[in-house]
């Protein structure tokens, strides 16, 4: 199989063909939920450790596909993976999340930042990279994913996870000229990164702008979504093939804008009707997900009718289904298998159901 010319099929999707089902996928679906991944967890407490061991990163990856046989597999990994290439160091601490420290504040921290040279900081994500593609061979699409400019800067400007995002903001509307620079270095980076990940194996690249949908549409404009681009115009340049998907969480009032980017497929989440995010995207652009992660602790007829609703609604072309969000660490597990089954068999559900 590993050695056959098919396209996967969610690679087949994001390029916009026309198929019987959508392929199917789950933000975060290697985690907490999984008992699999607790019993690793649990043998090696740090998420560094995790993400950045070859051999464990790559037995994360794999735990769900195994499990479940998703069409995507995406690589085990953090968004804030690359900044210490950068000079930025980080750390993850459980049940508190990232902390940088120091945060990024001055223009003088922010001209100190060095290029990203990804085989020097970061050699294992290729060699994570090129084993996924040979464990998955064409039974599944492997996916690379990166943090946008916007996200990674209000990590590294808070120094942490923020409910209210004071301090980027302040920077953002007293000192504009500093937010920008950094936020152009970020840009390159990530465009380098994701070039490093495509080169390694990546078939598909998404980027997560966690928290722009903190902003409103006018400052989204200034200070997000001119980044995103800048990023997505840099790979396209030398892997034009290469579909790119956006997330950005709490999008709704943004959602418009988010093709503006320039990204393949906008990834949305589940505060928007999928028929109404169709129409508000218009036709050249795909769409992922929308399902609420909490809809997985409903009955399972409920979350097959979920789905259904859901597949109806985004059309047979250009559409991946997914969550609307990452999948909760409390989901019971057995409630995500049938969402993988019942989203593999959709096309002949959607006859019975109609």
């Amino acid at each position: 199989m590993a050695g056959s010319t098919q396209v996967p099929y969610l690679l087949r999707a994001a390029r916009g063909e026309v198929l019987s089902r959508p392929p199917v996928w789950m933000m975060r679906q290697a985690g907490r939920y999984m008992k699999a991944y607790r019993e690793l967890r649990d043998k090696y407490p740090s998420f560094r450790d995790r993400s950045e061991n070859v051999d464990l990163a790559v037995e994360i990856s794999l735990q769900p596909f195994r499990a479940f046989q998703p069409d995507g597999v995406i690589l085990f990994s953090d968004i804030l993976t690359p900044l210490p290439g950068i000079g930025i160091p980080f750390d993850i601490i459980e049940s508190r999340g990232p902390v940088i420290d120091p945060p990024v504040r001055s223009l003088e921290q922010v001209k100190n930042l060095k290029p990203l040279e990804p085989e020097v900081s970061l050699p294992f994500i290729r060699e994570i990279l090129q084993i996924l593609r040979q464990e998955v061979g064409n039974q599944a699409t492997v996916l690379g994913f990166v943090g946008a400019p916007w996200t990674l800067a209000a990590y590294a400007i808070e120094g942490k996870s923020s409910k209210d995002y004071t301090i980027i903001k302040s920077m953002a509307f007293t000192e504009p000229s500093l937010l920008h620079e950094f936020l152009g270095k970020l840009a390159d980076a990530i465009a380098i990164y994701v070039r490093y990940q495509i080169d390694s194996g990546a078939q598909v690249v998404q980027m997560f702008d966690s928290w722009a949908g903190q902003l409103s549409p006018q400052d989204y404009e200034t200070f997000a979504m001119p980044y995103q681009r800048r990023v997505v115009e840099q790979v396209k340049a030398t892997h034009p093939d290469t579909p790119m998907i956006l997330y950005i969480n709490g999008s709704a009032g943004i959602l418009d804008r988010m093709s503006k980017s320039g990204v393949d497929i906008v990834s949305v989440d589940w505060t928007v009707d999928m028929a109404e995010a169709r129409a508000r995207l218009g036709e050249n652009i795909g769409v992922q997900g929308n399902i609420d992660p909490c809809v997985l602790y409903g009955s399972q007829d409920f979350i097959r009718d979920r789905i259904l609703d859901t597949i109806r609604k985004a059309g047979k072309k250009g559409h991946i289904l997914n969550l609307g969000h990452g999948v909760l660490p409390t989901t019971p597990e057995e409630n995500v298998a049938f969402f993988f089954e019942t989203a593999k068999q959709a096309d002949k559900l959607l006859t019975i159901h109609a």
